[in-house]
């Protein structure tokens, strides 16, 4: 129990580390997208390079402990020499060791192996989610792109098998909307999903997170208030909010949010940045 805890605070902590870097890595934080900038133009076979598992289980070794590296070199090891109906079994086990040191790119590599063996939709929603959290998570411009193409990929697989998922439908939008696609066909889709589960988290994060991309700070208040009284209460929720209120130049309602954002998410190093913030912000009051 004591483990499954400690496991539980250091995924909670990782995830507030990453939310900073992705809004701020992501021009989130503060200006709307300046329109002369291009947009990212869509990824597809034909302009996308290809990337090995051998490439990106390498890559991340250099990245964890040489005990985990280790441990993980066995279990790639296992794989290789495994029968074609052992494999999914052992790359299930695979995907699962790189997720647990939080190195998303070769876990959801892993998990397409999984999902192309026994192409169910459980199967496709995992890789295609994993592929999300790579494509959010990378910093790397090369990687990126084939993040979010096999995050599209594996969406499309799943809808296919169910057309009414709205947990398909809310991936494939998000991938839509970061330039696989026509960005209004991506919100239509998360619309869509909206409209017959209002109290999607996922799908309505995402319209939030789009309307601050785009410069819609009002429609982003609007969509994180409602999240925060209506679904649920989180520090990503209340982060988000307070950078659309800052952006508007609402201070004293921006420091409400990022102190609830640092209370709920207990951690240190957002703890220091929203301190810093929020000093900024008085002194602009």
């Amino acid at each position: 129990m004591k483990n499954n805890i400690r496991l539980t605070q250091a995924l909670v902590i990782v995830a507030i580390v990453l939310l900073v870097g992705f809004l701020f890595s992501r021009d989130i934080k503060g200006l709307p997208p300046k329109k002369e900038e291009a947009q990212m133009p869509a990824a597809t076979a034909e302009n996308t390079p290809q990337l090995s598992i051998e490439e990106v289980s390498n890559t991340a070794k250099n990245l964890v402990s040489v005990a985990i590296a280790k441990d993980i070199t066995i279990l790639e090891v296992a794989y290789k020499t495994a029968s074609e109906s052992e494999k999914p079994d052992q790359a299930k086990q695979l995907a699962q060791k790189w997720d647990d040191v939080e190195q998303a790119v070769p876990s959801a590599m892993y998990l397409e192996v999984v999902a192309k063996a026994e192409p169910n939709l459980t199967n496709w929603l995992n890789a295609g989610d994993r592929f999300l959290k790579a494509f959010d998570n990378t910093r790397d411009s090369l990687v990126q792109p084939i993040m979010l193409q096999k995050a599209n990929i594996a969406f499309k697989n799943a809808t296919a098998l169910d057309s009414t998922n709205n947990d398909a439908k809310t991936g494939l939008g998000i991938t839509i909307v970061n330039g696989m696609g026509a960005p209004m066909q991506g919100i239509a889709m998360l619309m869509e999903v909206v409209k017959n589960d209002p109290k999607n988290f996922k799908a309505n994060m995402n319209l939030g997170m789009f309307a601050i991309k785009s410069g819609q700070f009002d429609k982003a208040i609007v969509r994180f208030n409602d999240i925060i009284s209506k679904i649920k209460a989180t520090p990503d929720a209340y982060f988000y909010l307070a950078t659309a209120y800052e952006n508007l130049g609402q201070n004293k309602e921006a420091i409400d949010a990022y102190l609830n954002s640092k209370k709920l998410a207990a951690n240190p190093t957002l703890s220091g940045f929203i301190d810093k913030k929020v000093a900024e912000l008085k002194n602009k009051r």
